[in-house]
């Protein structure tokens, strides 16, 4: 485990605070607010390194490099805001898709992603 410092705690709290999937930009962005000087090369690592410690989950989206969410959350989705980029969860699951599966195959998983405007971009 890694000590703990300023910029580790400030990246955890932006995390905590945002409550929605982060790029590493992202989390940069807000944490600056809270450790000045900080930088990206410190994002990435400190992020690796909540994951590998299981206190941040990588949120993989197609066609796009992964974003970091707080672990341990319910089973959900994301809608990913094709205007300003941002991903935000979606709460619950519509249910199950075992129907859909082909004869024979045994599904591990599923992730939904919604595409379209948030309510800042629509406006």
């Amino acid at each position: 485990m890694e000590r703990s410092t300023r910029q580790r705690q400030a990246i955890r709290d932006v995390l905590s605070e945002q409550n929605r999937p982060l790029s590493p930009q992202e989390v940069l962005d807000a944490a600056q607010g809270k450790v000045p000087g900080l930088g990206i090369a410190t994002v990435y690592r400190t992020l690796k390194g909540l994951v590998d410690e299981g206190a941040a989950v990588a949120v993989e989206l197609p066609g796009n490099p992964p974003r970091y969410e707080v672990a341990g959350k319910k089973h959900h989705h994301h809608f990913h805001c094709t205007v300003c980029g941002k991903v935000f969860e979606l709460e619950g699951c519509p249910g199950d898709f075992l129907f859909m599966v082909p004869e024979g195959f045994q599904p591990q998983g599923h992730e939904i992603v919604l595409y379209g405007r948030c309510k800042d971009c629509r406006a």
